[in-house]
């Protein structure tokens, strides 16, 4: 088995059960206790899991309160640029996150607006606007207010999008938009395609981090907003992705 292989393995493990051990893994795997903990410092390094004694344990995501107080600042200045986006009449999809409901703020009162979202958190902020509201139904990650799952995927299979403001988890050094949660990848993966215009919101923290399940790339959005500052290098990637940066 390639090394590259046992460690997807190793990630799969450790999201279903929540925690593993070392000995446990050798044995499922066949191979050395060391390989094992070879391989699971190799993996707490790209922040998929994290390592305890004698074992790891998934990595979970950052609670709502959490996100809330991380990066504000820069949450407002991108969502201010989304806002200005979104026009009279449109139809909005509003994934789950903290930058999302930072441009739900800024955009319920624009006249004949439709909003959907899969975030209660944001649904909470606009039920006594003026803006239409759809929630998706689903399984509730009740740490970051999101709905997710087979539900509100088949939901939104039904809807067509003028306009979508997509949060993300991490972006590995391949501009690879990543989850730690598989239940969410689908939702995440499928309905930018829904949308006439879709846009990533990131900020820079989100870059250069591993997590589990890829749901797509940067080239995949209509426009990618953010206030990372790219080097040459990087630059040069983006621009075979076909990915455009909107600052």
């Amino acid at each position: 088995m390639l090394a590259a292989e046992r460690q997807s393995k190793i990630v799969e493990l450790v999201q279903r059960k929540g925690s593993v051990q070392v000995e446990e893994l050798a044995q499922d795997l066949n191979v050395s206790s060391m390989t094992i903990r070879r391989d699971l410092v190799k993996l707490q390094k790209e922040d998929v899991l994290r390592r305890c004694h004698g074992g790891a344990v998934a990595k979970q995501e950052v609670t709502y309160a959490d996100k809330q107080t991380s990066c504000m600042d820069a949450k407002r200045h991108l969502a201010d640029i989304c806002a200005s986006f979104v026009e009279k009449g449109e139809t909005v999809f509003l994934d789950a996150g903290t930058t999302t409901f930072e441009i739900a703020r800024l955009i319920k009162d624009i006249p004949e607006i439709m909003i959907v979202t899969n975030d209660l958190e944001i649904a909470q902020m606009l039920k006594n606007s003026e803006a239409e509201l759809f929630i998706c139904g689903g399984h509730v990650q009740k740490s970051t207010g999101s709905m997710f799952g087979h539900y509100a995927t088949q939901m939104l299979e039904d809807f067509k999008f003028d306009i979508g403001f997509f949060g993300a988890a991490s972006i590995n050094e391949e501009f690879e938009v990543m989850t730690p949660t598989i239940d969410k990848m689908w939702l995440k993966r499928h309905t930018p395609k829904q949308c006439r215009k879709s846009y990533l919101v990131v900020d820079q923290s989100k870059f250069g981090r591993q997590a589990m399940s890829r749901i797509n790339h940067l080239g995949d959005y209509t426009g990618v907003v953010t206030d990372k500052e790219f080097s040459e290098k990087e630059q040069e990637k983006l621009e075979k992705l076909h990915a455009v940066i909107i600052r």
